[in-house]
């Protein structure tokens, strides 16, 4: 009597189903995020928003954003990441859909549930780490963590190239109420395919199981928060400075770019998301792309310290030369080739500082990501404030990227001085 050959569900890793929905869950973080960088032009014309008015808008966004990452990356290590990570999904799902009648109700009540969606995402990435930590062998981490921080780009590039044409179509409020619906469909998937623990997955292989508890050391739900031996440690606050520097300058684009675009260079509405949409795509391809080259590097002999010292460091350093030639774009083909340069070169940042998480403390990854990007969280607010403030009174948008190169600078050397890539947190 023959046997049934075993199907591809049999053959498949569990844990590249835990990668490819943390992967879809920042896309659809990004998504829900973004929209609002197009949508602001014709919110801020059909209620007489200056550019400070608007910065104010895009800002408000990371106050809730800031408030949840400790405790979400907590919530994550301690309880497992399935439950608190899906909570996250749908509730900035159901806030991105209240955008529009907050925004027609007043600017006040806007700030507000732009606030509370904020909550929810930030959530998110240190659920992913979290959950990653406990998922995925040291020898796939660089790669894993590339493809979830690619969600990031590719969720902007759908934003951006989505959202000119539903908003010709269907006018702005379109994008806020189709787009919210997608953290419902992923939430039934992430609750039926994923568990916290690989031991706790019904259907996972021994050889699986057996690799992932090979390649990473024990890492199973956290028991306390170590906070005094988590801040006295010198690569922490590498990676905290890391995370501010680098987001001042990302924030600063994922919030301006469509509008410096249509203002500075003439873009109209219609066209904007095309030409905004070439920097992200670079950034997809170098942040799976240094992934690999990291992950080849360690293979190859490299130590783990060298590699994200190296890979980090251009990730920051080649930023900031595009950013200080932003005062002599004057096309919107030079300003397309200046800021995709600037996300091609910080795509390698996936694989240096956004991994090191995962390297020096996988047992509270998500807690440790929960802190720095709280601290990351800050140019979200401040940066984005500032930039339209550095704008509405200088008249250009070089003195607003310029300011982001100095701090990548400064955050290169922070960098080279201080991190490892060493377990130094158990």
């Amino acid at each position: 009597m023959s046997t049934a050959a075993p199907s591809l569900f049999e053959y498949w890793p569990r844990r590249l189903t835990v990668v490819i929905l943390c992967f879809l869950s920042a896309l659809i973080c990004y998504i829900d995020r973004v929209n609002i960088s197009v949508a602001i032009i014709p919110m801020a014309e059909e209620f007489g928003w200056d550019n400070t008015t608007r910065g104010l808008v895009l800002s408000s966004f990371f106050y809730g954003y800031m408030a949840t990452q400790v405790l979400g990356g907590w919530l994550a290590d301690r309880f497992g990441a399935k439950a608190v990570l899906g909570f996250g999904v749908l509730w900035w799902s159901l806030f991105t859909l209240v955008t529009p009648p907050a925004a027609a109700a007043s600017l006040a009540i806007l700030f507000v549930a732009r606030a509370l969606m904020g909550m929810g995402e930030g959530i998110n990435f240190p659920a992913c780490y979290s959950v990653m930590g406990r998922w995925i062998p040291s020898s796939e981490k660089a790669r894993a963590a590339g493809f979830l921080l690619s969600g990031v780009s590719v969720g902007t590039v759908a934003a951006l190239l989505i959202s000119p044409i539903l908003i010709g179509a269907y006018g702005w409020e379109s994008v806020f109420y189709i787009y919210g619906i997608l953290g419902f469909i992923w939430w039934i998937f992430w609750q039926t395919r994923v568990h916290s623990l690989p031991s706790e997955h019904p259907n996972i292989s021994d050889a699986e199981l057996e690799h992932i508890r090979s390649g990473l050391p024990p890492v199973e739900k956290a028991p306390k928060l170590p906070f005094k031996i988590i801040f006295s440690k010198v690569p922490v606050w590498a990676l905290i400075i890391n995370h501010f520097c680098v987001n001042w300058g990302f924030y600063v684009m994922l919030a301006w770019l469509p509008t410096y675009f249509n203002q500075q260079l003439g873009v109209n509405i219609r066209d904007v998301g095309i030409y905004a949409v070439l920097p992200y795509v670079a950034l997809f391809i170098t942040g799976n792309g240094a992934g690999w080259i990291s992950d080849w590097m360690i293979k190859r002999g490299w130590s783990i310290t060298n590699t994200r010292k190296v890979i980090q460091t251009i990730g920051l350093v080649g930023p900031a030369c595009c950013f200080f030639m932003v005062g002599q774009v004057e096309t919107p083909l030079q300003g397309v080739a200046v800021m995709t340069g600037a996300l091609f070169f910080a795509g390698f940042s996936f694989a240096g500082f956004a991994v090191n998480h995962l390297d020096i403390a996988p047992k509270y990854a998500g807690t440790l990501l929960g802190i720095t990007n709280t601290v990351g969280t800050i140019p979200g607010v401040v940066g984005v404030l500032v930039s339209g403030y550095l704008v509405d009174t200088t008249g250009s948008w070089a003195s607003a990227f310029f300011l982001a190169a100095c701090l990548y600078l400064v955050a290169a050397v922070v960098w080279l001085l201080m991190s490892t890539g060493e377990r130094i947190i158990d």
